[in-house]
């Protein structure tokens, strides 16, 4: 369980046993009535049902295993928490006035807390959504960031002025390349993973034609560029 849920869980627990303490430790009467006629028991439910439902969407809001996802399930919290409010108001109308009929107190709390439910869903399917579409992005943007990775990373191993200088010019192209990839790229993007695997040894190895196999990188980048255009 994440660590900062757990203090939220305990914050919620005590804040539950303070409000079933302030009900049940009132008077059971007043102004001749009983305080559980009426509408007490719809509001009640309807406190603790929104409360329940608080704790749900915090739950799902507080086990994202990433910032990003956690800042997409932020809208559950402030959802579940503007209901909690309602929740509470109108269930403390239905509670505190003896002669409200039983009958208008549910359909206020069902009301209540069907369009909660319906907000949580959209929320949820929001969040769902936009995760999916950053980790499909992620996954068609992870070839030339690995490549743009390796080549600065080449930059440094290069001894030679003259490899240095080719090595930064590979870098600079697979950094200044479009992001994403496709399926149709795959073969062109395989063609520049051994180009550039062929550039990098000649690069370490200090033999071999640095210029040539850097050359050879770059036309195959500028080829990738190209077609990524047309499949747009």
């Amino acid at each position: 369980m994440n660590k900062n849920f757990k203090y939220y869980v305990i914050a919620w627990i005590i804040l539950l046993a303070v409000f079933n303490a302030i009900v049940f430790a009132t008077p059971s009467e007043a102004a001749g009535l009983s305080k559980f006629g009426g509408a007490f028991w719809s509001g009640y439910i309807l406190i603790t049902l929104a409360f329940i439902g608080q704790l749900v969407c915090a739950f799902f809001a507080f086990k994202s295993k990433t910032k990003d996802k956690l800042f997409l399930h932020l809208p559950l919290i402030t959802i579940s928490f503007s209901a909690l409010i309602v929740s509470l108001i109108v269930g403390v109308v239905c509670m505190v006035i003896p002669g409200l009929p039983n009958w208008v107190g549910a359909v206020a709390c069902i009301l209540i807390l069907g369009f909660t439910a319906l907000s949580v869903v959209k929320a949820k399917a929001a969040a769902s959504l936009v995760s999916d579409l950053g980790d499909k992005v992620k996954s068609q943007t992870v070839f030339i960031k690995y490549m743009t990775a390796n080549a600065e990373t080449l930059i440094t191993r290069a001894a030679a002025p003259e490899a240095k200088a080719a090595a930064k010019k590979v870098w600079e192209a697979f950094r200044y390349s479009d992001p994403m990839s496709d399926e149709g790229l795959a073969d062109v993007e395989s063609r520049i993973s051994q180009a550039f695997d062929a550039f990098a040894r000649a690069v370490t190895s200090g033999a071999g034609d640095v210029t040539g196999a850097a050359e050879s990188v770059l036309v195959l980048v500028q080829d990738r560029n190209t077609k990524c255009k047309l499949l747009k």
